[in-house]
């Protein structure tokens, strides 16, 4: 599944500039959509791969020990794109831009490793990230993934088994107006976890246990989601789990 010019060229800007080399990682449904070449299936064109935001994710600490900068810096990037800095609530500290002929929205996140969930400068690229718990399980040994834009756009993804057990945490910690984007977790989730369990069951036992064993948090968040998803919880039971 390509993307659209737009994208496609945000994304070669991106590259080109350094963020993925620097540690970026394309999460949320971007990396979804990428999982088609990596896994070789193919999707229904309908609610489970469709988006129109970026989001970015990488260490703090990565960030931190690199000493190396993305060039042009991203404020330049954006701007030739027409995005412009959404203010957060921290004042001076952006961690989105907004495209405005499109509404088409970039994110930079980071893992959180304590009970807050704020802002925490990534220096490589020059930008705020919304620290969010979980996110250090999603994007630890990314692989590499190539968008079908021109010559290619080569960047980094999560591990899919990684992705889709993620998603049925993040899927319980939406509130309010966020219940189509849990609806949209639980799809995509069920959608990998049934390719995974016929072709990678170790790869993808092995990420359920991580996950499992990283508290009773982490296992009530997913117990809860599968509640909701009784195919889920069928491909996940019939795995050779290790605790």
């Amino acid at each position: 599944m390509g993307v659209d010019a737009g994208t496609g060229s945000l994304m070669a800007a991106m590259a080109t500039a350094g963020v993925f080399r620097l540690g970026g990682t394309i999460v949320g449904t971007h990396a979804f959509r990428l999982y088609e070449g990596e896994l070789g299936l193919r999707y229904r064109f309908d609610e489970m791969a469709q988006t129109g935001d970026i989001d970015i994710a990488s260490f703090e600490q990565l960030s931190l020990a690199l000493e190396d900068v993305t060039l042009p810096p991203l404020t330049e990037v954006f701007s030739g794109f027409d995005f412009t800095p959404v203010p957060a609530l921290e004042q001076g500290k952006v961690w989105r831009w907004q495209q405005s002929r499109s509404n088409q929205m970039v994110e930079f996140l980071t893992p959180s490793f304590n009970d807050e969930e704020d802002l925490r400068h990534l220096p490589a690229f020059g930008v705020e990230a919304q620290a969010l718990h979980h996110l250090n399980y999603l994007i630890a040994s990314p692989i590499p993934a190539v968008v079908l834009y021109r010559n290619g756009v080569l960047l980094q993804v999560p591990r899919p088994e990684r992705f889709a057990i993620h998603k049925l945490i993040v899927s319980q910690r939406r509130l309010g107006r966020d219940v189509l984007k849990s609806r949209k977790d639980i799809l995509q989730a069920e959608f990998l976890i049934a390719a995974l369990a016929e072709d990678r069951p170790d790869d993808l036992a092995q990420a359920y246990s991580q996950a499992l064993a990283q508290g009773p948090k982490w296992r009530d968040h997913i117990e809860t989601a599968l509640k909701k998803a009784p195919a889920i919880k069928s491909h996940l039971g019939s795995l050779d789990i290790q605790l």
